[in-house]
C-alpha cells in the first residue's frame, strides 16, 4: 500500500454510500444543518480523543498510508477525513433504508419524509 491508501479507502466509502444521496434521494446533503449537527460533535471528539492518544504515544499512524498532512496536535488529515465521512455514509445508509421502505419518524411530516405507503402512514416508534 502506499501513501494516500487511507484515502483510497474513504473515496471507496464514499462511493459505496454517496449514490444514495441522488440513486434513492436520501436528502442528507439537502439538509446539511442535520448532518453537521450530528457529525461534528463527535468529529471533533474524536479528533481529541486521537491527538492525546497519539501525543501519550498509545497509537500512531503508518506513514506508509496516510498522504502526510498533518493538522494541529499531529492529527493526520487522512483521520479527521475518516471521522467525517463514515457517520455520513452510515446516515446515507440509514436514509436509503428509510427511503426504500416509507417509515417515519417522529420528527418530521408525511411531506418531509419518504412516501407513507411503505408503513401504512404509521410513525415508526
Amino acid at each position: 500500500m502506499g501513501h494516500g491508501s487511507y484515502l483510497a479507502v474513504m473515496a471507496f466509502i464514499l462511493l459505496g454510500a454517496g449514490w444514495l444521496e441522488f440513486g434513492l434521494r436520501t436528502r442528507v446533503f439537502r439538509r446539511w444543518r442535520r448532518l453537521l449537527l450530528s457529525v461534528l460533535p463527535v468529529a471533533v471528539l474524536f479528533a481529541l480523543w486521537d491527538v492525546h492518544a497519539i501525543a501519550a504515544g498509545h497509537w500512531w499512524f503508518d506513514e506508509s498510508a496516510i498522504t502526510g498532512i498533518r493538522l494541529p496536535g499531529d492529527l493526520p488529515l487522512d483521520e479527521v477525513v475518516f471521522f467525517l465521512l463514515v457517520p455520513t455514509a452510515a446516515i446515507l445508509t440509514l436514509e436509503a433504508v428509510r427511503a426504500a421502505t416509507g417509515l417515519l419518524v417522529g420528527d418530521e411530516s408525511p411531506e418531509e419524509g419518504a412516501s407513507p405507503e411503505g408503513n401504512g402512514g404509521q410513525v415508526a416508534p
